[in-house]
């Protein structure tokens, strides 16, 4: 897949095949989207297109952007379009200035003349351009000057998904990952870098892995201990993860917490990325350490138990 980090840098393709959007988190609603984007350039042996935007448009002209969650970053996103089979992926800059781009500017300049676009493909009820002006009445209306057919992914086809973005984050902020892996494709992951905390798992034999997120915007899912495929160095390791403030030892702050199975390599300052598979149980507070080991001992077996049941 070519990356281009602003159009700049991009050749003007014979029969450019394109869609354009956010794509927070890459969910199935969009991957029906890419699977047709994919499938008119094999046929029409045009080459396929991505337009996306970063910083994400929120991040750029919403007041409440500071309290923005995303599905995905935008390293996941390139990783995700790329397993996908997109052989052309755009990051176009989102500024202010971008924003104030009319729709009829933004077809001219950047999806004819930068592009070549020979096809459009959107999702339904897809709007782009200042103000969302441009529609896809607007871009039938206008496909014969423009030089490009134009080709929206039916209503039908959508709401039969009951896909989009906000019902996935919903369903992650209150701990429902099952509803979420269904409605992505694939396990909510998140990833960061492994930091030293108290070290208090290793008092009570189980050692954590403590993660802090590479991007603050990135969603974390509601407080509890989930089951986890926890990926380091290209090998999963089961295990279980804790999201919270530790009430039991009076902790203060929120953390992410990853004990891995069958894992005892020291790697501080490394990446880890956890895929989260199933949701265990809320936090809580326990009369003690011992009641507390006993618990983690109980979330031990249930983890095994989901990954027994999984392979059987």
């Amino acid at each position: 897949m070519n990356i281009y980090h602003s159009l700049d840098s991009f050749e003007r393709l014979e029969c450019a095949v394109v869609t354009s959007g956010t794509f927070d988190g890459l969910h199935i609603g969009h991957k029906k989207i890419l699977a047709r984007l994919k499938e008119i350039s094999n046929l029409s042996g045009g080459e396929s297109v991505v337009l996306t935007f970063w910083p994400h448009p929120r991040m750029v002209v919403s007041e409440d952007s500071q309290d923005l969650q995303l599905l995905s970053t935008i390293e996941e996103k390139i990783e995700l379009f790329a397993e996908m089979g997109v052989q052309h992926l755009a990051i176009i800059p989102f500024t202010r200035a971008f924003s104030e781009l009319s729709s009829d500017d933004f077809i001219r300049q950047i999806l004819v003349d930068k592009i070549g676009t020979k096809k459009l493909v959107i999702g339904y009820d897809h709007r782009f351009g200042r103000n969302r002006e441009g529609s896809f009445d607007f871009l039938q209306k206008n496909a014969f000057s423009y030089g490009f057919d134009v080709e929206e992914i039916p209503r039908q086809d959508i709401e039969d998904l009951a896909i989009s973005s906000s019902r996935i984050r919903q369903s992650l902020l209150s701990g429902n990952v099952d509803e979420a892996m269904h409605l992505l494709g694939r396990p909510y992951s998140i990833t960061g870098v492994v930091v030293k905390g108290k070290q208090l798992g290793r008092t009570i034999g189980f050692p954590t892995a403590n993660i802090q997120l590479n991007e603050s915007y990135k969603l974390i899912p509601a407080n509890g201990v989930y089951v986890i495929n926890a990926i380091y160095e290209g090998i999963a390791y089961r295990g279980m993860l804790n999201i919270g403030v530790r009430p039991t030892v009076d902790g203060t702050f929120r953390t992410i917490e990853a004990n891995l199975f069958d894992f005892d390599k020291e790697i501080y300052g490394e990446d880890l990325t956890v895929e989260l598979l199933h949701y265990l149980r809320a936090e809580q507070k326990f009369n003690g350490l011992d009641s507390l080991i006993e618990q983690i001992k109980k979330d031990k077996e249930s983890t095994n138990e989901f990954f027994e049941h999984l392979n059987s």
